[in-house]
């Protein structure tokens, strides 16, 4: 059994606080784009039963939506530069680093993002 220097367990440390880190931006990005895609349908379900008539806002449910699914874009977009850049770093005095599973998650909820970002977008 090969024993670890404290430079590489805590190298080890770092870059697992990085992937906790942009999950937890991942989870707050779902949320997000969940919720704002939710609301989009729960309304377009309203009108279309006949329930609700379209109200005149400054802020409608379509619209509300696309803050809500954007804001989560926006938001994972810079989480994911910022881990970038942090494992860029971290790479650059410890070049073991594995690859980042949470970098890929984040692409993943980002593609799914964008699709509900262009089916509000497209109705």
């Amino acid at each position: 059994m090969v024993a670890l220097d404290s430079t590489k367990l805590s190298a080890e440390r770092t870059r697992l606080a990085y992937e906790r880190t942009l999950m937890a931006w991942v989870r707050t990005a779902t949320s997000l784009i969940s919720f704002g895609f939710t609301i989009f349908k729960f309304f377009e379900y309203l009108h279309e039963d006949g329930a609700a008539q379209p109200a005149h806002q400054f802020l409608g449910p379509r619209d509300f939506a696309m803050v809500m699914i954007g804001t989560g874009l926006v938001a994972l977009i810079l989480a994911t530069v910022q881990h970038v850049r942090s494992m860029r770093t971290l790479r650059g005095g410890y070049r073991e680093a594995p690859y980042s599973l949470a970098s890929l998650m984040a692409a993943m909820i980002g593609g799914l993002g964008v699709l509900g970002f262009l089916s509000v977008v497209l109705k």
